[in-house]
């Protein structure tokens, strides 16, 4: 067993030229797919008013069913989270990266809606193997308290995606209106086809853990191997398990520990936050350019508008990691967050039901609510992983947080009716409410961690106890020296 000392022999200047690298490298790359993957589900809202919806004739209730189909197998097939603790990431994640871009590419041939229908669902099982599982892969190479500003990298992938998305979905169409081949073909062919690209890259460049980095030197992967071996829980001599240069256990789950994660009340609180949340992050990429376009503006200048919220969220997601890895807090930025989005969402609503064309203001209004949403799901991901002990229940914690998490969606697609047009009232409203209910979780999860750190400081005190497996002596330290893991508020 690696003794307590071993953990002091590298320097802080070392462990800063690591952390650099992966920054510089591993979390933008990760973003980079992020952001292909979120292009590639979330452009059917601009090819829907791009002409989708008229050529294949689709009614509102189909279009719908086109965005129900994705969530439905995603959801099926979030299990496949736990794939990263068994088939080598360089391969799980460019094959998911190549299946997601031939579907999203095939959709430019679909010439009917139960064509399209059955692509989409594929499409989600593409991704439901690897979106959901990227941030419990990032905690193979960052400590729980730098975890929040990378996964926020990562997630601001996806608006900035969409605001790309919108400035792309403009040029398409502009370019497309009268070329041989549709607007919203050209657009699914040309957002699709990049992914099948990076699929190749991602094989070549994707590491399977920090001992396995091409771009560290042989010193630097030590370094990284040893400043995580820091937050690992102990282990007795007895169940001491050789260590492969992946600086973690491949090829193995633990079922005790997934049991425990399964029976663990605090994976279900995040999960029903993600749920809560997810009803907003899931409607407002798929409907935004149909709002827009309803507050009077032409199809071509709603793919434009719906550009600059996006824009605004992704410095806002990227500000919010920051100030919650640097405080180490996660239940204050979600609380304040799911408020923020709450009024927003409101705002709109208020609108609706007093009938005050002000479009303008409507407008405005999305900006905070569409940040709220993106800068909670980021921070309500990270919290999941940082109050689990270990890798099998951190990959379980995210295996519960998207199979109950993305039901949300489910809901989310089909408060958007065309009946509802132009002020789309009633989904503004049960927006407002679900984002409500994120920041009372929040509240809710806050003070059940704080008792259960109570009881730890407690059994400190008093000493002679036992936490998670670990004995502990008089002062709660444990007896190979490291302290018992806590629960980030």
């Amino acid at each position: 067993m690696a003794s307590v000392q071993s953990y002091e022999l590298y320097t802080p200047d070392e462990e800063r030229m690591v952390l650099k690298k992966l920054d510089r490298r591993l979390v933008p790359f990760m973003a980079l797919l992020y952001c292909l993957s979120f292009l590639d589900r979330s452009n059917i809202g601009n090819a829907r008013i791009a002409g989708l919806q008229k050529d294949l004739n689709l009614n509102s209730n189909q279009y719908e069913w086109l965005l129900r189909a994705f969530y439905i197998t995603y959801i099926l097939f979030e299990w496949m989270t736990l794939m990263y603790r068994i088939i080598p990431p360089h391969i799980y994640i460019s094959l998911c990266i190549l299946s997601w871009g031939i579907i999203a590419s095939i959709q430019s041939l679909a010439t009917s809606f139960s064509f399209l229908l059955v692509l989409r669902a594929l499409l989600g099982i593409g991704e439901a193997a690897f979106g959901p599982g990227i941030p419990f892969y990032l905690s193979f190479f960052f400590r729980r308290h730098e975890l929040a500003f990378r996964t926020g990298l990562f997630i601001s992938a996806s608006p900035l995606s969409t605001s790309f998305a919108g400035v792309l979905a403009w040029l398409i169409t502009k370019l497309g209106e009268n070329g041989p081949i549709s607007s919203w073909r050209l657009l699914f062919l040309l957002e699709g086809f990049p992914s099948i690209l990076v699929a190749v890259w991602a094989w070549e460049f994707v590491p399977d853990g920090p001992g396995t980095v091409k771009w560290l030197s042989s010193r630097q992967r030590e370094v990284a191997i040893l400043r995580l071996r820091q937050e690992k829980e102990a282990e007795q001599e007895d169940r001491e398990r050789e260590k492969n240069n992946y600086g973690s256990e491949r090829g193995r789950v633990n079922l005790r520990e997934v049991l425990q994660a399964l029976m663990d009340p605090k994976c279900y609180l995040t999960a029903f936050m993600f749920f809560s949340c997810n009803v907003a992050f899931s409607s407002m990429p798929v409907f935004l350019p149909t709002i827009i376009r309803d507050m009077g503006h032409t199809s071509l200048t709603a793919q434009a508008l719906s550009a600059p919220p996006y824009l605004f969220s992704f410095l806002v997601v990227l500000w919010t990691a920051y100030l919650s890895d640097r405080y180490e807090n996660r239940s204050v930025p979600i609380i304040l967050h799911s408020v923020i989005a709450s009024l927003g969402y409101i705002t709109i609503a208020i609108c609706g039901y007093q009938g005050i064309p002000n479009n303008t203001f409507r407008y405005l209004a999305l900006y905070p609510a569409a940040a709220g949403f993106f800068s909670a799901i980021t921070i309500i991901i990270t919290w999941t992983i940082n109050n689990q002990e270990n890798d099998s229940k951190k990959g379980t914690g995210i295996a519960i947080l998207n199979i109950i998490g993305q039901m949300g969606p489910l809901v989310g697609t089909s408060i958007f009716p065309e009946t509802d047009a132009p002020f789309y009232t009633r989904g503004m409203t049960i927006c407002a409410i679900f984002m409500l209910l994120v920041g009372i979780l929040a509240v809710v999860l806050r003070v059940v961690l704080k008792r259960q750190n109570r009881k730890i400081l407690e059994g400190r005190r008093k000493g002679n106890v036992e936490y998670a497996g670990i004995p502990l002596e008089e002062g709660g330290i444990a007896k190979d020296g490291r302290e018992p893991f806590e629960f980030m508020l």
